[in-house]
């Protein structure tokens, strides 16, 4: 966790000396540096006194992992505590900095708690449209399709990039826990703080080595709605098809496919449960996945080399699918005001994409997702018990409706049945 300059969020004078923190979701800001020993109390203020000031990431004394555990396995939290104190977070954050620096730092009120909050900018209510709940741990999100989640070269917009746009008067951008293909909709979560987004990111791992270990249902569920090409064998089942690496002849790309290779380092085992929602007669179908294990591209792979009906907008793993696309007819009785296509902010487009297109897009939808109440578990280990029971923790659910491309597919192939 490395250290980053932030100038403009600091007072030029140190505050009183801190004691351990109870507040885990509250930043830590030293003096950066030998000279800022020197010069920083003598300073009068001014640019230069500020920007010997760095944030380091929140205080959070607390073991994420263990956490994780015990929600997920909704039992006792012992061991979700730790003694760690405001210096030894600072020596975490800091490894390269001598003890007796840090230690110095404290004792001449080098470090200080920061309670400033960042601008956030007007998006035109395009973060509240997207926006789905909000509480004191996470902020879950209907991400758009075509929208990446993480930046990149030559991306300009990303959810990570926006993330502040998200939040309201909080010094703290929320911070990503898992991940939605590029050009995937759906349900996704952010943590506000990093315990937050630590205890998310464990119980997502845990949510795989748990099923993976037995099969039973996880306190974390996701639901994924798709469109494909063709029509599964059997109306539902369980697909258990390891999954490994390969790079392409150009030697750059690289894709997923199934693989039982004799090697574990380079195979990652998968799970999902598909069902059959409605079998259309154009030779398309509706199904539900629901994903045990969290690999990359799980879905799309499972969908078009396991089941053989690769999703519709899916060039990579249904090329060959494809290349004899025909779209399909508009209805006239189809609502004109869906059809319209019309830019949106971040570069986003709504409108096309769908069957009646000559290059729809991906159909891949996350509709829910089911998590623990992360928010009251929170509470739970931030109080003065040792031993935190979360069998009781309620179960929230997120539904995100469809994305206008899947639902103007969803009428064109109803119509086909009249």
């Amino acid at each position: 966790m490395a250290m980053r300059t932030a100038p403009l969020l600091f007072r030029r004078r140190a505050a009183a000396a801190p004691k351990p923190l109870k507040q885990h979701v509250a930043g830590l800001c030293a003096a950066a540096g030998h000279s800022a020993l020197e010069n920083g109390s003598r300073s009068g203020g001014g640019e230069g006194s500020r920007k010997r000031w760095v944030e380091l990431p929140p205080f959070a004394p607390l073991d994420a992992n263990a956490a994780a555990r015990a929600i997920s396995r909704r039992d006792g939290g012992e061991g979700a505590c730790s003694n760690d104190t405001a210096i030894r977070w600072v020596r975490r954050c800091c490894p390269h900095m001598p003890a007796s620096l840090v230690q110095k730092l404290f004792r001449l009120r080098k470090v200080k708690r920061n309670l400033l909050t960042a601008d956030t900018s007007s998006t035109d209510g395009i973060a509240d449209q997207l926006r789905l709940r909000r509480d004191r741990a996470i902020i879950v999100l209907n991400k758009p399709p075509g929208m990446p989640v993480q930046g990149g070269v030559g991306i300009k917009n990303s959810i990570d990039i926006l993330a502040p746009l998200f939040e309201d008067g909080s010094s703290e951008a929320p911070r990503l826990v898992h991940r939605l293909d590029r050009d995937c909709s759906g349900v996704l979560v952010l943590g506000r703080t990093q315990l937050s987004a630590s205890i998310m990111h464990a119980i997502f791992r845990e949510k795989t080595a748990d099923a993976l270990a037995d099969g039973t249902q996880q306190v974390l569920q996701r639901k994924y709605v798709a469109l494909v090409i063709g029509r599964p064998r059997h109306p539902k089942g369980l697909l258990s098809a390891p999954l490994a690496k390969i790079v392409l002849q150009d030697g750059k790309s690289e894709r997923l496919t199934v693989c039982a290779g004799s090697n574990p380092a380079s195979v990652q085992d998968a799970l999902t449960e598909y069902r059959v929602i409605e079998s259309c007669p154009q030779g398309y179908t509706w199904l539900e996945l629901f994903p045990r294990t969290g690999r990359k591209h799980q879905l799309r792979v499972h969908c078009a080399e396991v089941l053989g009906t690769p999703i519709v907008g899916d060039y990579k793993y249904g090329r060959q699918a494809h290349q004899n696309w025909m779209p399909l007819p508009i209805p006239q009785a189809m609502d004109v005001e869906m059809l319209k296509k019309r830019k949106l902010p971040f570069g986003l487009a709504l409108g096309g994409g769908s069957v009646a297109e000559d290059q729809p897009q991906l159909h891949l939808h996350c509709k829910q997702m089911i998590l623990p109440d992360i928010s009251a578990a929170m509470q739970r280990l931030q109080s003065s018990e040792s031993n935190h029971n979360f069998s009781d923790l309620e179960k929230l659910s997120f539904v995100a409706p469809l994305p206008l491309h899947m639902r103007l597919s969803w009428e064109i192939l109803k119509s086909v049945h009249k």
